[in-house]
């Protein structure tokens, strides 16, 4: 293979831009009928929900990784590199084989807005690539509400609803019932339908139920956990839904025994939530995506537990489409020293303009990332830097510390 070939499906890709959403399956569909359907060379289970959809995805595919059940993963986003988009038997797929995958989608696409969006274009690369490695089935990550998500191309075996929360009202709401019948709509005829029941609204809560009769899913709820796992494999109370999910979800399409459970939630990998990084010689961080209101609650939560309420500084940064103020609040509550920067994305607030919406004038602000986290290295403190309010930035904070 030559460098420039090597290199060309993924610049492809950076050029799609990755900001762009556009509801709707046609694109895919035709994309994936170019390459002789590879979609249906595996099962599949799907899993939307507003927020720990991630978490329950990776947790599903290590546990059947563990019981010997040949596995691919997709999920988004991504924190450093794409190709943590694309797991191939629990590992991250080589960037030789990304990029291998995306040249052949680039080549049957058709340019300009008639092409595929960044997110769609991943999507039939991942599909390529799980049929390329013969997965026997895919754990796939909704991108936005379920419907008319790229991903819903899918037939999935067990399809899963973690919650439903107030994100992205603008393009699935107006209301909480609309964005359930979106994520519903990942639910398919005579199939199982799992749904987390942790703090579940009651009026999204129907819409689930009243959209799994109208298409003939077969809904279960399943409750939190009651005792944590042993090994703690994701850190944080809200977890023990996600991992009940998982259990759930992986004991509907293959047989475990109790060994292989155990195996598997040792070996889950969910980096940037809740993640504690320590190095020789700096403050250690712990690291969090929580961008939404319920997500900084969880992140709240999870502070007062492990006592360190007040002992936190706080790198702090989302994007301007986010309610940043309900993001802030609980965890500025907890906070000693609190710097505001802005995240290397285009859709990132600046933070003169966040310190005006979260109605405080006072607060430092930093000139980058790198910046920001320097002063809060510097400033020392016995307890950790909470980097919080976006994904892209524990990204960022994860390559500064990795090339530290």
């Amino acid at each position: 293979m030559s460098t420039l070939h090597a290199v060309s499906g993924l610049a492809w890709l950076d050029a799609l831009g990755p900001q762009r959403i556009r509801p709707g399956l046609s694109r895919t569909l035709s994309l994936l009928a170019s390459l002789g359907n590879p979609q249906f060379s595996f099962s599949s289970i799907l899993i939307g929900g507003t927020n720990g959809k991630g978490s329950t995805a990776a947790a599903i595919s290590a546990i059947l990784t563990a019981a010997g059940v040949p596995c691919g993963l997709y999920t988004s986003p991504h924190l450093v590199s794409v190709t943590e988009r694309v797991r191939l038997l629990d590992r991250d797929v080589s960037p030789a084989h990304l990029d291998d995958a995306l040249s052949l989608v680039a080549r049957i696409s058709s340019p300009g807005v008639r092409g595929p969006t960044y997110f769609e274009a991943l999507t039939v690369a991942a599909f390529e690539l799980f049929r390329r490695a013969r997965v026997q089935t895919a754990i796939v990550e909704v991108g936005i509400g379920g419907r008319l998500d790229a991903t819903n191309v899918l037939e999935p075996e067990v399809s899963v609803v973690t919650n439903v929360g107030a994100d992205h009202l603008d393009v699935l709401g107006p209301t909480l019932e609309d964005v359930a019948r979106e994520k519903a709509g990942i639910f398919r005829k005579g199939r199982p339908a799992l749904v987390g029941m942790a703090g579940a609204e009651p009026g999204a809560r129907a819409a689930l139920h009243a959209e799994a009769r109208r298409i003939g899913a077969r809904l279960v709820e399943i409750p939190p956990l009651e005792t944590p796992l042993p090994g703690d494999p994701l850190p944080g109370a809200h977890q023990q839904q996600n991992l009940a999910l998982a259990l759930a979800a992986a004991r509907a399409v293959a047989p475990l025994d109790e060994a292989a459970v155990a195996r598997g939630l040792a070996a889950v990998r969910w980096p940037g939530r809740l993640q504690t990084l320590s190095k020789a010689g700096f403050r250690t961080l712990l690291l969090d995506g929580a961008h939404n209101p319920p997500g900084a609650g969880a992140l709240a939560a999870h502070l007062d537990a492990r006592g360190l309420a007040g002992r936190v500084d706080l790198l702090f940064g989302g994007m301007a489409d986010k309610d940043l103020a309900a993001v802030f609040a609980p965890l500025a509550a907890r906070a000693r020293r609190i710097v505001l920067v802005a995240p290397g994305s285009p859709r990132a607030e600046t933070p003169e303009t966040l310190r005006v919406r979260i109605g405080r004038p006072e607060l430092e602000t930093a000139s980058s990332v790198a910046e920001g986290l320097r002063r809060l290295e510097e400033a020392g403190g016995d307890g950790p830097i909470l980097v919080a309010g976006s994904l892209y930035l524990v990204g960022e904070v994860l390559r500064l510390r990795s090339g530290a």
